[in-house]
């Protein structure tokens, strides 16, 4: 059982730059891929970047390409998020998810079995 906690949040000014951490517990990481995804208010859940499982293999979505970077620390069994020039639209609630070996979908929610309970990430312009 893998268990997922997001922290490193918060409220930021447009410009600026957040890392986001998820910290696991449990048989992680090497064998799971690992993903984010944000959710604003009244909006579905959106993904944002995925790691494969293997860590060779990275994929953004096109909102967040060349701004935000994913990577995965196995010593520390944490994931990261590396934001950068935040934007008002990134106000959402971020969240990790997981899944053991490769996501069938990785831009679908559903493709994972594990996730954090979200942390907040509030861009004012």
């Amino acid at each position: 059982q893998v268990q997922l906690a997001e922290s490193g949040g918060g409220l930021v000014q447009a410009g600026a730059s957040l890392r986001l951490s998820c910290a696991a517990s449990g048989p992680f990481p090497s064998s799971y891929a690992m993903a984010w995804f944000r959710q604003a208010p009244e909006k579905e859940r959106e993904f944002i970047a995925q790691l494969s499982a293997s860590g060779s293999r990275t994929t953004y979505a096109d909102s967040v390409k060349g701004r935000f970077t994913i990577s995965r620390d196995n010593a520390e069994n944490t994931l990261y998020l590396q934001m950068n020039s935040l934007e008002p639209e990134d106000t959402a609630a971020y969240y990790c998810a997981a899944t053991f070996g490769f996501a069938r979908n990785k831009e679908d929610p559903q493709s994972y079995n594990y996730w954090g309970q979200g942390t907040q990430v509030t861009v004012s312009s």
